[in-house]
């Protein structure tokens, strides 16, 4: 069913107009570049360091979880080599197709936006589900790929927003006992 989709994607939705568009899409993923960026921007703002060191924290989780360890053992096959008629849009890719890292490292720094700052979060949540659905479109993902990066990308945010707060409550505990 996944190859299914992308085959339907290809037949329904690529265009010569929107092709350019999707690809540009895609390489704003690329190493999460645009999400170390955000992050950056974030952390030298002292009212928005918090959310940059989340980001960063969220980033790092998705690096570890899927680029390092999911993907290796999962060991999936890339679609443009599998999926008969399927034409690949972008350079074959260098790792596993499982589960997408773009959708990931996307949902993962948009979720901790999203958390901090919901006026500018719902952007990085669209720009996080065009990255995603970009990666479809160029052919290099399955849905399944895709789907469950985001959600997966979606739950280090949380954690990573946790994980300060846990570690900030440490340490105003700390700084209490020492008052």
């Amino acid at each position: 069913m996944d190859g299914q989709i992308l085959l339907w994607i290809q037949e329904h939705l690529r265009s010569d107009m929107a092709t350019p568009v999707m690809e540009f899409i895609t390489h704003l993923g690329d190493t999460a570049f645009i999400w170390i960026g955000m992050a950056a921007v974030f952390f030298v703002l002292r009212k928005t360091r918090r959310t940059g060191v989340e980001t960063a924290t969220a980033l790092l989780f998705s690096l570890l979880a899927n680029n390092v360890i999911l993907k290796n053992l999962v060991a999936r096959v890339r679609p443009y080599e599998v999926v008969a008629g399927l034409t690949l849009l972008i350079e074959k890719q260098p790792d596993w197709s499982f589960p997408s890292g773009h959708a990931a490292s996307s949902f993962a720094a948009a979720t901790v936006i999203w958390l901090n700052h919901r006026r500018c979060g719902w952007l990085a949540l669209v720009l996080a589900a065009l990255i995603a659905f970009s990666r479809l479109y160029v052919g290099v993902h399955y849905p399944s790929d895709v789907v469950f990066g985001a959600l997966d990308g979606i739950l280090l945010g949380v954690a990573a927003c946790r994980c300060w707060k846990w570690i900030r409550s440490k340490r105003a505990a700390g700084d209490r006992k020492e008052s």
